[in-house]
């Protein structure tokens, strides 16, 4: 279990091509997820949705987003990993457009659904587990956990980046227009604008990162073999964990302080670029504990923590204190995101990977789709805006202790 783990600049040395292809997909595209999600909540409730309408079609989104990843996933490993990418590029296209030119609900929930819009400021679609199953073809699996931590790490400071330029666009443009609409409107479209570079990137893969399918996980109907037991399990308590984390997303989160405290969407994006900042940098910390005391121990021993912050965010008294403990939060809540994904990489085969990133990603999508309904239903009542927060932080404790029960003496991941 403990080894020293790859120095910084060794494990980005050894990136081929491909690798910092992926990892400049990974960029784009969690930077126009993180624009979007410091304004789509207030875009669509100033289109003249309410946020129990609002909350709906969140919910409706994440469970097409479901749908989608599902079907694309597990088949992505015999129909071939690029052209997989390049379909959902595409489908992140059309929601973005589809968003922009329209305010009807029906229509509105027809592109979310079908399409990939991202309300969580994290990852939908198909992108994560193809990316994570190519990685893992084209990086030594002695710095797969590394990767997958400067991998996280990229996606958090896009993420930061994306919130900060969210919330400038959308002030700048709304106060030319002299419409607040008009600038949610125009970071919609920067989301559609990015999901042609995306796709543009991907058209730049090597064959490298495909792999010969198996003949016994091609018969499979969900592309996994002798690794469903490990695959079912955990697909389970992720679920879990994304349905308590669905409660604050970000873009709840971000309305919650628009709420509470009146936060304008520079300042927000300001708040939530420091945050995840820090969620990134901490993505480096988390390998190198991992080395020392297994993965599963690093995702239960720094996520516990991070959840009793969450549950204290809206105790504060005051705006200076609820920012201050969620960037303490967000310091240590994503150290278990690259340890999650080392152990399931680890314990399947290759030819399984992208099937069983998928399975477990559509499993926490599959478990966040249910909370924005709640949360939204929670936000239009003011007495109880706070109670996501109490109810996140409670649900994902439990993910902590059931994970930490079923897999702690399972240490193979961390080989």
């Amino acid at each position: 279990m403990t080894s020293n783990p790859p120095a910084p600049a060794t494990v980005l040395h050894a990136l081929s091509r491909d690798g910092w292809l992926l990892f400049s997909a990974r960029g784009l595209r969690l930077f126009a997820y993180g624009a979007l999600s410091v304004v789509l909540v207030l875009y669509l409730t100033g289109i003249g949705l309410s946020p129990s309408a609002t909350g709906l079609l969140l919910t409706l989104t994440l469970m097409g987003d479901t749908a989608v990843s599902l079907y694309l996933t597990t088949r992505a490993d015999r129909a071939g990993r690029r052209r997989t990418l390049l379909l959902g590029a595409a489908l992140m296209i059309g929601a973005g457009v589809a968003f922009v030119l329209t305010r009807n609900f029906v229509v509105l929930l027809i592109a979310a659904t079908i399409g990939v819009i991202s309300p969580t400021g994290n990852e939908v679609g198909p992108f994560l587990a193809v990316e994570q199953a190519a990685l893992s073809e084209v990086v030594d699996p002695a710095m797969r956990t590394a990767t997958f931590a400067w991998y996280t790490l990229a996606g958090a400071f896009a993420t930061a980046a994306g919130s900060l330029f969210g919330g400038f666009l959308s002030q700048l443009l709304g106060v030319q227009a002299r419409s607040p609409v008009a600038g949610y409107r125009g970071v919609v479209v920067a989301y559609a604008g990015i999901g042609i570079a995306l796709a543009t990137v991907f058209t730049r893969l090597s064959p490298g990162v495909e792999v010969p399918a198996s003949p016994a996980a091609s018969r499979t109907a969900w592309g996994i073999g002798q690794s469903g037991n490990v695959v079912w399990r955990l697909s389970g308590l992720f679920a879990l964990d994304a349905f308590g984390g669905a409660f604050v997303i970000q873009g709840f989160a971000a309305y919650w302080f628009y709420l509470r405290y009146g936060v304008n969407p520079t300042q927000l994006g300001s708040i939530f670029f420091v945050a995840n900042l820090l969620a990134g940098v901490s993505a480096l910390v988390a390998s190198r504990l991992a080395s020392r005391i297994g993965l599963v121990q690093t995702m239960v021993f720094t996520h516990l923590p991070s959840n009793v912050l969450l549950i204290l965010v809206p105790l504060m008294p005051n705006l200076t204190l609820a920012v201050i403990v969620l960037f303490a939060r967000f310091s240590i809540s994503q150290m278990d995101v690259p340890t999650r994904q080392s152990y399931v990489m680890a314990v399947v085969r290759p030819e399984e990977r992208s099937a069983a990133a998928g399975i477990t990603g559509v499993a926490r999508t599959t478990g966040a789709a249910a909370a924005p309904a709640f949360a939204g239903w929670m936000f239009a009542r003011p007495d109880l805006i706070n109670v996501p927060f109490f109810v996140a932080g409670a649900l994902k404790i439990v993910y902590d202790l059931m994970l930490y029960r079923g897999f702690a003496a399972n240490q193979r991941g961390s080989e």
